[in-house]
């Protein structure tokens, strides 16, 4: 038997490498997506003060950190029966938006759009690829992306790891001067937007559709059945498009199960009343764009109707960049509606905080998919217990799967090759996996010592 390692998966956040073991044949026998990295967010958070939580998570990430800002806040929010001011809610929702626009547009044009503009040639198949080849669209792409910057730093006060939504709503209000900046850039980032969606559709013109496909469920937040990144219900809809369920975000543990494998340090989510592995389900762009009827923006809902016309479910992973691009026309969009909303500007953004023990969850859309913290507390506000299920946890399962279809398929005979290997990885970056965000497992993880000796046999092994 032959294995084959990809290590690192290059063109995502975090670390991880997959695994391709052959038969004697030199057909693909086994392959798995393994996470080796580990960060211990929910066990360090255990004893810190409730209310840092939107501090302390934000540093999860330095590419997703809005997410688990306000997923923390929100949290807080529900630990303390606090029911926050509107222009409070409008500032969390369009500091979400801001980072949906920036992640997004980062992860297809920087990482993601090589892999179809310049497939050939992998010392080309980059973001410095694509200013070589078309230097215009980088250019386009770059302000895409820095607009949905601006936008996290003017209401976060951080472009990186924002520090304003706190419990009870946010510790600053937006001035009529920043707001009136942040909408005369606006109608060209609709524009960008546009673009954005016309390029991902050419991306994917003429490209397999099959490639990595396999069928699962799909979950994520809808309100009024719409698409919805920052509040709702979460429903879960199944393989043949009927919805399975669709439930608060309290009650998430009655639905959401959590299976534990050997060979990673992810989690492996699952439909509880379906079990492990059948009841698989996915998130992120293509997961909500699955479970959603429609999109409340008259541009990105023209393109959602186009979407659906590739079925009920859209079961093929390539298309989750074009879902992708189409939640940055959203997003765009939904930031233009906020902004012209004049409540936003209120100065009335917070309310009082009363310190007491309760139980607190937070759920957002976070651009890779459904993010849930979940926090206790006792009478001094201290955490005595958090979980975290974040995005490309809850994609885990299904990543693992696409890796597997796309070796079964491609490998065949023991011949492998550099534009194999990076379909493999391509099948990976469909998802944007933000590996730093997931790393945590249940309860201790053991921490093993193995020796071998000099033809790689294990000799011992000691565990704690």
């Amino acid at each position: 038997m032959k294995k084959i390692v990809i290590e690192p998966v290059t063109k995502v956040e975090g670390h991880g490498k997959v695994t391709i073991h052959l038969d004697d044949n030199g057909d693909v026998e086994e392959a798995r997506f393994h996470v080796t990295e580990f960060r211990g967010f929910e066990k360090f958070l255990e004893g810190r003060k409730i209310w840092e939580t939107p501090r302390i998570t934000t540093r999860i990430c330095g590419i997703c950190p809005v997410s688990h800002h306000l997923a923390a806040a929100k949290a807080c929010d529900d630990l303390f029966g606090l029911e926050i001011p509107p222009a409070a809610a409008m500032l969390r929702e369009l500091m979400h938006v801001g980072q949906t626009v920036h992640s997004h547009s980062l992860h297809f044009f920087y990482l993601a759009a090589p892999d179809f503009l310049l497939p050939d040639d992998p010392a080309t198949r980059n973001i410095m690829g694509v200013i070589g080849a078309n230097p215009e669209l980088a250019k386009k792409a770059i302000k895409l992306r820095k607009f949905g910057q601006t936008v996290i730093e003017r209401i976060g006060g951080k472009a990186i790891h924002p520090v304003t939504a706190i419990p009870g709503g946010m510790s600053m209000s937006l001035s009529p001067g920043v707001r009136d900046e942040m909408l005369s850039q606006v109608d060209e980032a609709i524009e960008l937007s546009e673009l954005a969606v016309a390029v991902a559709k050419d991306a994917l013109d003429g490209f397999d559709p099959n490639f990595a496909k396999i069928e699962t469920n799909h979950l994520g937040l809808v309100k009024d059945g719409n698409l919805e990144l920052y509040d709702g219900d979460i429903r879960l809809k199944g393989m043949d498009g009927d919805v399975l369920e669709e439930f608060e975000c309290h009650n998430y543990l009655d639905y959401i199960g959590e299976h534990v494998n050997s060979w990673s340090y992810l989690k492996f989510p699952f439909y509880k009343k379906q079990g492990y592995p059948d009841g698989v389900y996915r998130v992120g762009p293509l997961g909500r764009l699955n479970v959603a009827d429609g999109i409340s923006t008259p541009l990105a809902a023209e393109e959602f109707k186009e979407f659906k016309k590739l079925g009920d479910p859209v079961q093929q992973t390539v298309y989750y960049h074009y879902a992708r691009m189409i939640e940055v026309l959203y997003a765009s969009e939904r930031a233009k509606e906020l902004l012209e909303d004049n409540e936003i500007i209120s100065e009335d953004v917070r309310v009082p905080v009363v310190k007491g023990e309760g139980e607190g969850v937070g759920v957002i859309e976070a651009p890779r998919g459904t993010l849930l913290h979940h926090y206790k507390a006792d009478d001094m506000g201290d955490i005595t217990s958090s979980n975290l299920i974040v995005a490309t946890v809850n994609n885990n399962p299904a990543m693992d799967m696409s890796v597997k279809e796309v070796a079964k398929r491609e490998i065949k005979g023991g011949e492998i090759t550099e534009s194999i290997l990076n379909h493999v990885e391509m099948a990976i970056r469909c998802y944007d996996p933000c590996i730093s965000c997931a790393t945590h497992a249940v309860g201790k993880m053991p921490l093993i010592v193995e020796l071998y000796d000099e033809r790689g046999n294990r000799i011992s092994a000691v565990a704690r």
